[in-house]
Protein backbone atom coordinates (compact mmCIF):
# COMPACT_ATOMS: atom_id res chain seq x y z
CA UNK A 1 0.00 0.00 0.00
CA UNK A 2 2.24 2.21 1.11
CA UNK A 3 4.33 2.38 -2.40
CA UNK A 4 0.71 2.88 -4.42
CA UNK A 5 0.01 6.08 -6.05
CA UNK A 6 -2.81 7.82 -4.56
CA UNK A 7 -4.98 7.28 -8.18
CA UNK A 8 -3.86 3.37 -7.68
CA UNK A 9 -5.39 3.50 -4.12
CA UNK A 10 -8.40 5.34 -5.62
CA UNK A 11 -9.03 3.01 -8.27
CA UNK A 12 -7.85 -0.54 -5.97
CA UNK A 13 -10.67 0.63 -3.25
CA UNK A 14 -13.74 1.68 -5.71
CA UNK A 15 -13.34 -1.71 -7.50
CA UNK A 16 -13.41 -3.29 -3.97
CA UNK A 17 -16.41 -1.34 -2.53
CA UNK A 18 -17.80 -1.73 -5.99
CA UNK A 19 -17.49 -5.93 -5.64
CA UNK A 20 -19.30 -5.85 -2.14
CA UNK A 21 -21.99 -3.31 -2.95
CA UNK A 22 -23.81 -3.59 -6.42
CA UNK A 23 -24.67 0.31 -5.85
CA UNK A 24 -21.37 1.53 -5.83
CA UNK A 25 -20.47 3.43 -8.98
CA UNK A 26 -18.22 5.38 -10.67
CA UNK A 27 -18.17 8.90 -12.87
CA UNK A 28 -14.80 10.19 -14.94
CA UNK A 29 -14.85 13.44 -16.74
CA UNK A 30 -12.37 12.16 -19.53
CA UNK A 31 -9.46 11.12 -16.90
CA UNK A 32 -9.32 7.90 -17.17
CA UNK A 33 -5.74 7.77 -18.44
CA UNK A 34 -4.50 10.18 -15.89
CA UNK A 35 -6.15 9.24 -12.92
CA UNK A 36 -5.94 5.15 -13.56
CA UNK A 37 -9.71 4.64 -13.88
CA UNK A 38 -9.15 2.70 -17.42
CA UNK A 39 -9.58 -0.60 -15.50
CA UNK A 40 -12.88 0.15 -13.39
CA UNK A 41 -14.32 0.07 -16.73
CA UNK A 42 -13.61 -3.38 -17.58
CA UNK A 43 -14.24 -4.38 -13.72
CA UNK A 44 -17.95 -2.22 -13.23
CA UNK A 45 -19.29 -2.35 -16.44
CA UNK A 46 -22.48 0.11 -16.72
CA UNK A 47 -21.44 1.25 -13.38
CA UNK A 48 -18.51 3.10 -14.82
CA UNK A 49 -19.34 6.13 -16.35
CA UNK A 50 -17.28 8.29 -18.29
CA UNK A 51 -19.31 11.89 -19.19
CA UNK A 52 -16.45 13.54 -21.19
CA UNK A 53 -15.13 17.02 -20.89
CA UNK A 54 -18.51 17.79 -18.70
CA UNK A 55 -18.24 18.35 -15.10
CA UNK A 56 -21.46 20.03 -14.22
CA UNK A 57 -23.21 17.05 -16.51
CA UNK A 58 -20.90 14.81 -14.36
CA UNK A 59 -22.56 16.49 -10.99
CA UNK A 60 -26.32 16.32 -12.51
CA UNK A 61 -26.01 12.96 -12.94
CA UNK A 62 -24.82 11.54 -9.98
CA UNK A 63 -27.33 13.10 -8.24
CA UNK A 64 -29.93 11.18 -9.85
CA UNK A 65 -27.95 8.49 -9.66
CA UNK A 66 -27.83 9.07 -5.69
CA UNK A 67 -31.85 9.26 -5.93
CA UNK A 68 -32.21 5.96 -7.15
CA UNK A 69 -29.99 4.49 -4.58
CA UNK A 70 -26.71 4.05 -6.33
CA UNK A 71 -23.45 5.98 -4.29
CA UNK A 72 -21.67 8.03 -7.31
CA UNK A 73 -17.79 8.35 -6.36
CA UNK A 74 -17.20 11.75 -9.04
CA UNK A 75 -13.90 12.09 -9.84
CA UNK A 76 -12.08 14.85 -11.84
CA UNK A 77 -9.53 17.86 -11.30
CA UNK A 78 -10.01 19.95 -8.03
CA UNK A 79 -11.09 22.86 -9.86
CA UNK A 80 -13.86 21.69 -12.33
CA UNK A 81 -15.09 19.78 -9.19
CA UNK A 82 -16.13 22.66 -7.69
CA UNK A 83 -15.37 25.81 -9.41
CA UNK A 84 -16.44 25.08 -12.92
CA UNK A 85 -19.51 22.61 -11.52
CA UNK A 86 -20.62 24.51 -8.09
CA UNK A 87 -23.91 24.94 -8.83
CA UNK A 88 -24.82 21.81 -9.63
CA UNK A 89 -22.84 20.54 -6.12
CA UNK A 90 -24.27 23.12 -4.14
CA UNK A 91 -28.14 22.82 -5.06
CA UNK A 92 -28.49 19.12 -6.69
CA UNK A 93 -25.96 17.32 -4.68
CA UNK A 94 -26.06 19.47 -1.24
CA UNK A 95 -29.10 21.22 -1.13
CA UNK A 96 -30.57 17.75 -2.32
CA UNK A 97 -28.78 16.04 0.52
CA UNK A 98 -27.61 13.32 -1.95
CA UNK A 99 -25.27 10.90 -0.86
CA UNK A 100 -21.92 11.35 -2.87
CA UNK A 101 -18.61 11.40 -3.27
CA UNK A 102 -16.44 14.06 -5.10
CA UNK A 103 -12.78 13.16 -5.23
CA UNK A 104 -10.57 16.69 -6.60
CA UNK A 105 -7.39 15.99 -7.67
CA UNK A 106 -4.18 17.68 -8.18
CA UNK A 107 -5.25 20.60 -6.48
CA UNK A 108 -3.07 23.75 -6.10
CA UNK A 109 0.66 23.70 -7.11
CA UNK A 110 0.27 19.60 -7.57
CA UNK A 111 -1.46 20.62 -10.95
CA UNK A 112 2.06 21.80 -11.95
CA UNK A 113 2.41 21.30 -15.63
CA UNK A 114 -1.50 22.26 -16.57
CA UNK A 115 -1.14 25.42 -15.13
CA UNK A 116 -3.49 28.30 -13.75
CA UNK A 117 -6.60 26.89 -15.07
CA UNK A 118 -6.22 24.11 -13.48
CA UNK A 119 -4.83 24.74 -10.14
CA UNK A 120 -7.47 25.48 -7.82
CA UNK A 121 -6.47 27.51 -4.45
CA UNK A 122 -10.30 28.22 -3.72
CA UNK A 123 -11.70 24.90 -4.13
CA UNK A 124 -11.75 24.18 0.03
CA UNK A 125 -13.23 27.53 0.14
CA UNK A 126 -16.09 27.29 -1.85
CA UNK A 127 -17.28 23.59 -0.55
CA UNK A 128 -16.31 25.12 3.04
CA UNK A 129 -19.78 27.04 2.34
CA UNK A 130 -22.14 24.57 1.57
CA UNK A 131 -24.00 23.29 4.21
CA UNK A 132 -23.67 19.95 6.39
CA UNK A 133 -20.84 18.61 4.06
CA UNK A 134 -17.72 16.59 4.98
CA UNK A 135 -14.20 17.79 3.35
CA UNK A 136 -11.03 16.09 3.33
CA UNK A 137 -7.63 16.77 2.24
CA UNK A 138 -5.65 13.15 2.17
CA UNK A 139 -1.99 13.06 2.65
CA UNK A 140 -1.33 9.28 2.76
CA UNK A 141 -2.28 5.84 1.11
CA UNK A 142 -3.25 4.76 3.98
CA UNK A 143 -5.51 7.35 5.10
CA UNK A 144 -6.93 7.99 1.32
CA UNK A 145 -7.93 4.21 1.23
CA UNK A 146 -9.34 4.81 5.46
CA UNK A 147 -11.96 8.12 4.41
CA UNK A 148 -12.94 6.39 0.91
CA UNK A 149 -14.42 3.10 2.81
CA UNK A 150 -16.14 5.72 5.57
CA UNK A 151 -17.82 7.73 2.92
CA UNK A 152 -19.18 4.97 1.50
CA UNK A 153 -20.97 3.67 4.03
CA UNK A 154 -21.41 7.01 5.67
CA UNK A 155 -24.36 9.84 4.41
CA UNK A 156 -24.32 13.07 3.05
CA UNK A 157 -22.00 14.84 0.48
CA UNK A 158 -18.25 14.46 0.69
CA UNK A 159 -15.34 16.20 -0.78
CA UNK A 160 -12.02 14.40 -0.76
CA UNK A 161 -8.52 16.35 -2.03
CA UNK A 162 -5.88 14.06 -2.92
CA UNK A 163 -2.98 14.52 -5.31
CA UNK A 164 -2.74 11.42 -7.77
CA UNK A 165 1.24 10.60 -7.39
CA UNK A 166 2.75 8.78 -5.02
CA UNK A 167 2.67 10.59 -1.31
CA UNK A 168 5.14 9.84 1.37
CA UNK A 169 3.74 7.12 3.75
CA UNK A 170 3.63 8.46 7.06
CA UNK A 171 1.07 5.71 8.26
CA UNK A 172 1.06 2.06 8.72
CA UNK A 173 -3.04 1.64 8.36
CA UNK A 174 -3.51 0.85 11.84
CA UNK A 175 -4.44 4.37 12.99
CA UNK A 176 -8.24 5.65 13.28
CA UNK A 177 -8.47 8.51 11.66
CA UNK A 178 -12.27 9.19 13.08
CA UNK A 179 -11.06 12.25 14.72
CA UNK A 180 -10.12 14.29 11.58
CA UNK A 181 -6.69 14.81 12.73
CA UNK A 182 -3.49 13.10 13.92
CA UNK A 183 -0.64 14.43 15.94
CA UNK A 184 2.26 13.47 14.10
CA UNK A 185 4.85 15.05 16.24
CA UNK A 186 5.03 16.19 20.42
CA UNK A 187 5.77 19.71 20.79
CA UNK A 188 5.72 22.04 23.59
CA UNK A 189 6.17 25.20 22.63
CA UNK A 190 3.29 25.58 19.78
CA UNK A 191 1.39 23.81 16.58
CA UNK A 192 1.93 23.25 13.27
CA UNK A 193 -1.34 22.53 11.69
CA UNK A 194 -1.36 21.07 8.33
CA UNK A 195 -2.45 19.14 5.87
CA UNK A 196 -1.55 17.59 2.39
CA UNK A 197 1.79 17.55 1.12
CA UNK A 198 2.06 20.64 3.64
CA UNK A 199 2.28 18.06 6.15
CA UNK A 200 5.76 16.53 5.00
CA UNK A 201 6.99 20.49 5.12
CA UNK A 202 5.50 20.88 8.53
CA UNK A 203 7.45 17.91 9.70
CA UNK A 204 10.86 19.35 7.94
CA UNK A 205 10.32 22.56 9.64
CA UNK A 206 10.00 21.44 13.44
CA UNK A 207 12.58 18.73 12.30
CA UNK A 208 14.79 22.26 11.97
CA UNK A 209 13.09 24.43 14.76
CA UNK A 210 14.28 21.37 17.36
CA UNK A 211 17.87 22.28 16.21
CA UNK A 212 17.41 25.32 17.26
CA UNK A 213 16.13 24.33 20.41
CA UNK A 214 12.03 25.39 19.35
CA UNK A 215 9.73 22.58 19.73
CA UNK A 216 6.35 22.37 18.20
CA UNK A 217 3.94 19.98 18.06
CA UNK A 218 2.74 18.81 14.26
CA UNK A 219 -0.97 17.25 13.65
CA UNK A 220 -2.19 15.90 10.38
CA UNK A 221 -5.76 18.25 9.89
CA UNK A 222 -6.85 16.41 7.62
CA UNK A 223 -10.78 16.62 8.22
CA UNK A 224 -11.14 20.67 7.28
CA UNK A 225 -15.04 20.16 7.67
CA UNK A 226 -16.59 19.42 10.18
CA UNK A 227 -13.02 20.61 12.01
CA UNK A 228 -12.56 19.08 15.36
CA UNK A 229 -12.46 22.08 17.35
CA UNK A 230 -11.28 20.23 20.87
CA UNK A 231 -7.87 19.76 19.32
CA UNK A 232 -7.63 23.45 18.26
CA UNK A 233 -8.53 24.93 21.43
CA UNK A 234 -6.46 22.34 23.20
CA UNK A 235 -3.66 23.74 20.68
CA UNK A 236 -4.39 27.11 21.09
CA UNK A 237 -4.01 26.67 25.40
CA UNK A 238 -0.56 24.83 24.74
CA UNK A 239 0.41 28.34 22.73
CA UNK A 240 0.80 30.14 19.34
CA UNK A 241 0.08 28.57 16.52
CA UNK A 242 0.65 28.46 12.31
CA UNK A 243 -0.94 26.06 9.92
CA UNK A 244 0.14 25.30 6.50
CA UNK A 245 -2.05 24.60 3.28
CA UNK A 246 -1.48 24.17 -0.33
CA UNK A 247 -4.02 26.92 -1.03
CA UNK A 248 -5.66 30.40 -0.58
CA UNK A 249 -5.33 31.10 3.36
CA UNK A 250 -8.52 32.85 2.79
CA UNK A 251 -11.55 30.13 3.50
CA UNK A 252 -9.20 26.82 3.44
CA UNK A 253 -7.39 25.38 6.89
CA UNK A 254 -5.83 28.14 7.88
CA UNK A 255 -9.21 29.95 7.95
CA UNK A 256 -11.09 27.14 10.04
CA UNK A 257 -8.66 27.10 12.50
CA UNK A 258 -8.71 31.00 13.33
CA UNK A 259 -12.36 30.55 13.17
CA UNK A 260 -12.82 28.51 16.14
CA UNK A 261 -9.44 30.14 18.13
CA UNK A 262 -11.00 33.94 17.85
CA UNK A 263 -14.22 32.39 19.17
CA UNK A 264 -12.92 29.99 21.60
CA UNK A 265 -9.31 30.40 22.84
CA UNK A 266 -7.68 33.48 20.85
CA UNK A 267 -3.78 32.95 20.60
CA UNK A 268 -0.93 34.46 18.38
CA UNK A 269 -1.16 32.72 15.09
CA UNK A 270 0.14 33.08 11.44
CA UNK A 271 -1.60 31.21 8.23
CA UNK A 272 1.13 29.22 5.69
CA UNK A 273 -0.61 29.86 2.57
CA UNK A 274 -1.20 31.47 -1.54
CA UNK A 275 -1.68 34.89 -1.34
CA UNK A 276 -3.57 36.88 -3.47
CA UNK A 277 -2.24 34.84 -6.25
CA UNK A 278 -3.39 32.73 -9.65
CA UNK A 279 -1.75 29.69 -10.66
CA UNK A 280 0.79 29.20 -12.97
CA UNK A 281 2.62 26.67 -14.73
CA UNK A 282 5.63 25.03 -12.89
CA UNK A 283 6.84 21.95 -11.09
CA UNK A 284 6.02 21.58 -7.27
CA UNK A 285 9.06 21.89 -5.72
CA UNK A 286 9.47 24.93 -7.95
CA UNK A 287 6.08 26.62 -6.93
CA UNK A 288 6.25 25.62 -3.23
CA UNK A 289 9.21 28.05 -3.53
CA UNK A 290 7.28 30.82 -5.39
CA UNK A 291 3.59 30.75 -3.70
CA UNK A 292 6.36 30.34 -0.12
CA UNK A 293 5.28 26.62 0.87
CA UNK A 294 8.24 25.60 2.36
CA UNK A 295 9.62 24.05 5.09
CA UNK A 296 11.42 27.00 5.81
CA UNK A 297 8.65 29.63 5.79
CA UNK A 298 6.75 27.49 8.00
CA UNK A 299 10.06 27.76 10.25
CA UNK A 300 9.93 31.76 9.79
CA UNK A 301 6.16 32.18 10.61
CA UNK A 302 6.62 29.56 13.71
CA UNK A 303 10.00 31.66 15.08
CA UNK A 304 8.00 34.82 14.18
CA UNK A 305 4.52 33.72 16.22
CA UNK A 306 7.33 32.76 19.43
CA UNK A 307 9.23 35.93 19.08
CA UNK A 308 11.86 34.13 18.65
Amino acid sequence: MKDLEMRQVYTNTIQELAEKDQNVLALEADLAGSMGTSKLKEKLGNRYINVGIMEAQEMSAAAGLAVTGFVPFIHTFAPFATRRSFDQVFISLGYAQNHAVIVGTDPGVTAEMNGGTHMPFEDVALMRVIPKNTIYEVSDPYQFKAILEYAHTAKGLFYIRTIRKQAKSLYTGEEDFSKGYCKLKEGTDGTIFASGIMVEEALQAAADLEERGISVQVIDLFRIKPMNEEIVIEAAKLGPIVTAENHNIIGGLGSAVAEIVTENQPVKMKRIGVKEQFGQVGKSEYLKKVYGLKAVDISEAVKEVLNK
